[in-house]
């Protein structure tokens, strides 16, 4: 009986000894990124960086977060390349506080994120009010980190009607639109999915619910203070800046940033072309995602 008992006392004991030296010998699963980088004291950024490569830097739009490039992250991949989506403060993942919600402000951030990253030559893309932010990114910091760009749907380069530029939203319908955000935002962002696509049926309901959740993750406060800072900007005195190749994506049939703006924007910046979404209004990376996904990549590599 007491040598069956010093057995299993040594059994047991070789037993924990092999556990506790697997445990300590286990090898990281992750590759060691950062899912959210502190850009200034106490607000930190939230970061999705998947696969290997060539680094493509994604900016999401108003009020979504870099959760909308789901289907570009799976591709893009699992294509040799080094994915990074940022979401910008005030929306989605990312810190919400209180303080300024400017074009100066996202552009700072994202540099910020860059630096610590160390990316070089990256495909830099934007969507919507992205796509304004990285317009003034590239301008304000001379294209660091970055050596092609790609706007998609761009609410650019003035997302509100000016002298020269009579595209985009009237002066008292974007009032009425900063408005709403402080009064009826819940609707403001269900009304989203009639007006997101060309037509009824481009997107499923599904794809509606999941875009409208997202939406609906953004600071109120941020939301409001973002779409004043593009209701004020005008980003034409700043195309002729643009040195790098810049594509444009745009959808033929958007009802939200209409195709005039690509013509505009192909106009003043040199060295840009369009690339045009016949079947598609402003969600073009869902209404034709495998063209969007392919187009991205032939960019990127050229």
């Amino acid at each position: 009986m007491k040598n069956l008992i010093l057995a299993v006392g040594l059994f047991s004991t070789l037993l924990i000894s092999n556990v506790s030296f697997s445990q300590t010998k286990r090898v990281a699963a992750s590759a060691g990124r950062e899912e959210y980088i502190e850009v200034e004291k106490n607000v930190k950024l939230h970061v999705t960086d998947l696969g290997e490569g060539q680094p493509v830097v994604l900016i999401h739009g108003w009020p979504l977060s870099d959760e909308m490039y789901e289907y570009q992250y799976q591709y893009l991949s699992r294509k040799g390349f080094r994915v990074i989506g940022i979401t910008l403060r005030g929306f989605g993942k990312s810190d919400k506080p209180y303080g300024r919600y400017d074009f100066d402000v996202f552009s700072d951030d994202i540099k910020v994120v860059l630096d610590k990253l160390k990316i070089k030559n990256a495909v830099m893309g934007g969507f919507s009010m992205g796509g304004a932010v990285v317009l003034h990114y590239v301008t304000k910091y001379d294209a660091a980190h970055v050596n092609k760009l790609a706007l998609f749907g761009a609410a650019a380069p003035s997302w509100k009607k000016r002298d020269g530029s009579p595209y985009g939203i009237s002066e008292d319908d974007a009032n009425g639109l900063i408005a709403k955000t402080m009064t009826g935002r819940e609707d403001l962002i269900a009304g989203f999915g009639s007006a997101f696509p060309a037509k009824e049926g481009n997107i499923s309901k599904n794809v509606e619910k999941w875009l409208e959740s997202i939406n609906l993750q953004a600071s109120p406060y941020a939301i409001t203070e973002s779409i004043k800072a593009l209701s004020n900007i005008d980003l034409r005195p700043e195309l002729s800046k643009i040195n790098i190749p810049v594509a444009i994506f745009h959808g033929l049939q958007d009802k939200l940033c209409p195709f005039g703006f690509a013509e505009e924007l192909n106009k003043g910046i040199k060295n840009s072309r369009i690339i045009r979404f016949e079947n598609s209004g402003h969600a073009l990376f869902v209404e034709e995602t495998e063209k969007f996904n392919t187009e991205l990549e032939k960019f990127a590599r050229q």
